[in-house]
């Protein structure tokens, strides 16, 4: 699984416009982890002087499904992929750059195994965890992705 991250951030830039505009951006992805930031800034804050919460959802939900994508593409099956479900826990005022990393990615080659196997749909919990400059978490999100063949 090669994903440069430059394309796909290209990618956001035609596919998901207000992630690419509030400055959410892919900076490392492998099998097993993804790494995505967004700086706090005039764009994407609250009136509290604070980052949105839906930029960091953004932000949180690109972590996660870039590995799925990623994957979907390396299995050469038509799978489509959807959050079914997903839950949020603000633990601190997010200001400066915040980075999201998800390393969940070892769940999704198993589900999409099940999926090209039975035909059945599969679902798997992603987190991203947001911490600020400091180390600090600001932020924990996590997703309930659907996987499932496409007719």
């Amino acid at each position: 699984m090669v994903v440069n991250t430059r394309k796909f951030n290209t990618f956001t830039f035609f596919k998901l416009p207000s992630a690419w505009w509030c400055g959410v951006r892919l900076r490392y992805i492998d099998e097993n982890k993804a790494v995505v930031t967004v700086k706090h800034g005039w764009f994407n804050q609250n009136p509290f002087k604070s980052m949105f919460w839906a930029v960091q959802g953004m932000a949180a939900e690109l972590s996660t499904g870039a590995m799925v994508m990623a994957q979907i593409r390396s299995s050469g099956q038509r799978i489509s992929m959807l959050v079914q479900n997903n839950n949020a826990n603000f633990s601190k005022k997010a200001t400066g750059k915040i980075t999201f990393t998800c390393q969940d990615g070892h769940l999704i080659k198993e589900a999409l195994d099940k999926t090209i196997a039975n035909g059945e749909g599969q679902t798997i919990w992603m987190k991203s965890v947001g911490v600020n400059e400091d180390g600090t978490i600001v932020s924990t999100f996590n997703f309930e992705w659907t996987l499932k063949l496409k007719e």
